[in-house]
C-alpha cells in the first residue's frame, strides 16, 4: 500500500444552472485520518466526491493531492495517483466471481489492455492481488462466488475489495453502510478501522453510530456550504449542527 494521502480542496463550486450545490468549500483532510462528511438531503455530499473523484467537472476551485493540484486531471488519471472510490449503489459485475470482479479493477489499474477476463485470469500476480484484496474484508472464502449471488452485505464488502486492489493512497467511500443490517453495518464499521491504519478515508455515511465510532474528523455540509468542522465530541455538541442535521431523521443522500 501506498502513503497515505493529503487532500485538500480549495474554494470548490459545482453549479447546475441556477443550482449551487458546492458552494465555495474549502477542506483539509489530513494523511491517514478517517474523515467524515455529513449533512441533510440536498447537502451536496455526493457531488462533491464526484468533483473529488474527477467525474463531475467544478465551475471553480482546486482539488489538490499532496499539494499538488489534480483538477484538471480526469478521473482515471486521478485513479492512478491513489484516489480510489465506491459508490452509494452497488456495481459488480454479477455473472463473474468475486476474484474476477477484484482481479480486473487490478489489471485495469494496473494499466494492462483489457483483453477480458481471460488475460486476467492467467496472471498469477493479479490473482494474488486479488486474493489479498478479498482477505482484507472477510470475503476469502467467498472468491469463487458469483458476485451476483453474493448477499447484500457481501457486494459491499467485495465493492471494497475492488477499490482496495487499486492500492488507493485515499479511499472516498459514498455510503458504504446503505441498506446493510445492523450485523453487516458492525462488520464494514469493524473492517474500516482496520483500513484506517492503511490509507486515509473520505467516509459519506448516514450511520451515526458508524460515523462517531470511526472518524476522526466530521465536516457538516448544508446547501454545498460546510458549516463545521472538528472532531465527533465536537460536532455532537454544537448547536447549530444538531439543528441542521443530528436532531432530524436520516434521509437520501444527494
Amino acid at each position: 500500500m501506498h502513503n497515505p494521502a493529503t487532500l485538500s480542496l480549495r474554494s470548490l463550486i459545482k453549479r447546475f444552472g441556477a443550482v449551487t450545490a458546492t458552494d465555495d468549500l474549502s477542506l483539509k483532510v489530513a494523511a491517514g485520518e478517517l474523515h467524515a462528511i455529513i449533512g441533510p438531503n440536498g447537502a451536496g455530499k455526493s457531488t462533491l466526491i464526484a468533483q473529488i473523484a474527477g467525474e463531475l467537472p467544478s465551475t471553480s476551485g482546486d482539488v489538490l493531492l499532496d499539494g499538488q493540484s489534480v483538477t484538471a486531471l480526469n478521473a482515471p488519471a486521478r485513479s492512478l495517483l491513489g484516489l480510489a472510490r465506491s459508490f452509494q449503489i452497488t456495481s459488480l459485475c454479477n455473472g463473474f466471481t468475486a476474484r474476477a470482479n477484484v482481479a480486473l479493477a487490478a489489471q485495469a489499474h494496473a494499466g494492462h489492455s483489457f483483453r477480458f477476463w481471460r488475460s486476467a485470469a492467467n496472471d498469477s500476480a493479479l490473482l494474488a492481488a486479488a486474493d489479498a484484496a478479498l482477505a482484507k474484508v472477510g470475503l476469502a472464502a467467498r472468491a469463487e462466488t458469483l458476485a451476483g449471488a453474493l448477499a447484500h452485505g457481501e457486494q459491499r464488502q467485495l465493492e471494497l475489495a475492488i477499490a482496495l486492489a487499486t492500492r488507493p493512497r485515499m479511499l472516498m467511500l459514498d455510503e458504504p453502510m446503505a441498506g446493510m443490517s445492523k450485523e453487516d453495518s458492525a462488520r464494514m464499521t469493524d473492517l474500516l478501522a482496520s483500513l484506517k491504519k492503511t490509507c486515509t478515508i473520505l467516509l459519506v455515511e448516514h450511520d451515526m453510530d458508524a460515523v462517531f465510532a470511526l472518524a476522526d474528523r466530521v465536516s457538516v455540509l448544508v446547501y454545498g456550504r460546510c458549516i463545521a468542522t472538528g472532531t465527533p465530541s465536537e460536532i455532537r455538541e454544537s448547536a447549530s449542527v444538531r439543528q441542521a442535521y443530528l436532531g432530524e431523521d436520516a434521509e437520501a443522500t444527494t
